[in-house]
């Protein structure tokens, strides 16, 4: 009698989030020549996309920014503040710091600029899933920055301190340290240099602090410390 065939693991599940059907069509081929990821779902619109989220449950949602109902930004905030887990990557025309910070603010991974989003996107979906920085360092330096210069001064706030005294509570004196670097902007390599740790042992570190806190990537976690004023990005 044969033994039981050998467990591989699922396929990352996406949803693609576009009102123009020749971009969902041409997302969904990419990405369907991929064994490690399967398209779960297609939405034409923000509010489609958030309502296939709760039923479909995806691991990370490719999402347009200009869709009618709902538009990509709030559709992503509704998302995250239901389902915290799930990622999203905005598909975007535009490079502009001050926008990309918009979408950050509201929830974002990261970013698939539309001129390459076809030879791009699968990297960009597993560097987000593998819990790697999913944005260009010197990018994310300029968002992190911008977003401790609108945020500072909340880190003094009553529910920012109850926040700041749970993270203190719920991480180690060492992911405290890790997550200070992560909002940074700092790289697991750079991380790992600094600290004198393995990059193995950093990663590790990474995905606890994303469970701990209830967020879905390191780009969010980064926003978390920032906001309760735990870290600064720094220079």
């Amino acid at each position: 009698m044969m033994g039981d065939a050998p467990e591989t693991a699922r396929p990352a599940r996406v949803l693609l989030a576009d009102d123009l059907e020749s971009v969902r069509v041409g997302l969904r081929m990419v990405l369907s020549r991929e064994p490690d990821l399967e398209v779960v779902g297609e939405a034409v619109n923000g509010r489609e996309a958030v309502e296939l989220c709760r039923r479909s449950g995806p691991d990370l949602v490719v999402m347009d920014v200009q869709m009618p109902e709902m538009d990509g930004l709030a559709a992503t905030r509704e998302i995250k503040a239901d389902l915290p887990d799930v990622a999203v990557l905005i598909l975007t025309a535009y490079d502009d710091p001050d926008y990309m910070l918009e979408a950050v603010r509201a929830g974002a991974a990261g970013f698939v600029l539309k001129d390459n989003a076809l030879l791009r996107v699968a990297e960009v979906i597993r560097t987000v899933l593998r819990g790697d920085p999913p944005l260009d360092q010197g990018l994310a330096m300029r968002l992190l920055r911008r977003l401790s210069d609108v945020h500072g001064p909340s880190g003094y706030h009553a529910e920012a301190r109850v926040r700041r005294e749970r993270v203190k509570e719920l991480l180690t004196e060492r992911e405290r340290e890790v997550l200070r670097h992560l909002a940074r902007g700092r790289t697991n390599h750079e991380i790992a240099g600094e600290l004198v740790l393995g990059v193995g042992t950093v990663k590790t570190h990474v995905h606890r602090i994303i469970s701990k806190l209830g967020v879905s990537d390191r780009t969010q976690a980064a926003v978390y410390a920032i906001r309760t004023g735990l870290a600064s990005p720094g220079r």
